[in-house]
């Protein structure tokens, strides 16, 4: 099976230029304020401080997810999705056996989900890699966790 959240891309974007727009708009709007605080450099300290917690948060969201399950092995990949046809800084990719799957979890936070993975490594420790899922549909997420359901009770079924 292969999915990933490659339609999501040109919301984030326009997510983007929103920000660049309130960035604006408030510059317009700490002039208007300016007037009324006795301390102006407090208002431009409190709308750059949001601006940046808001744009840091959208930054953390928003990344590309990949899985693909044909064959042999399982490739599962996680990347930025602005800039990353250029730059590959924070890419994620993992690629192992099904038979190496020994569990996985999807763990819902208050901005974001993810997807950890349990993978047994050479040596037989179990290993977790863990993946930004947030912009993955509901419904394709429900068709991961299937298809991970199966291969983890296939390797069950298969070391008894």
């Amino acid at each position: 099976m292969r999915t990933n959240n490659a339609k999501v891309k040109n919301v984030i974007v326009s997510v983007y230029f929103v920000l660049i727009i309130l960035a604006l708009l408030s510059a317009t709007i700490f002039r208007a304020f300016s007037d009324l605080t006795p301390n102006p450099f407090a208002t431009f300290l409190v709308i750059v401080l949001s601006f940046s917690a808001i744009f840091f948060i959208v930054h953390s969201i928003a990344k590309y997810f990949e899985y693909d399950s044909d064959g042999l092995k399982v490739i599962v990949t996680n990347k930025g999705l602005l800039l990353s046809d250029q730059f590959n800084y924070r890419e994620h990719t993992v690629e192992f056996s099904k038979d190496r799957l020994t569990g996985f979890k999807f763990k819902n936070y208050f901005f974001f989900k993810t997807l950890v993975l349990y993978i047994k490594d050479s040596r037989g420790y179990i290993v977790k890699e863990k993946f930004n899922v947030t912009l993955v549909t509901r419904k394709k997420r429900k068709y991961i966790r299937q298809s991970l359901t199966k291969m983890v009770k296939h390797n069950r079924k298969s070391n008894n």
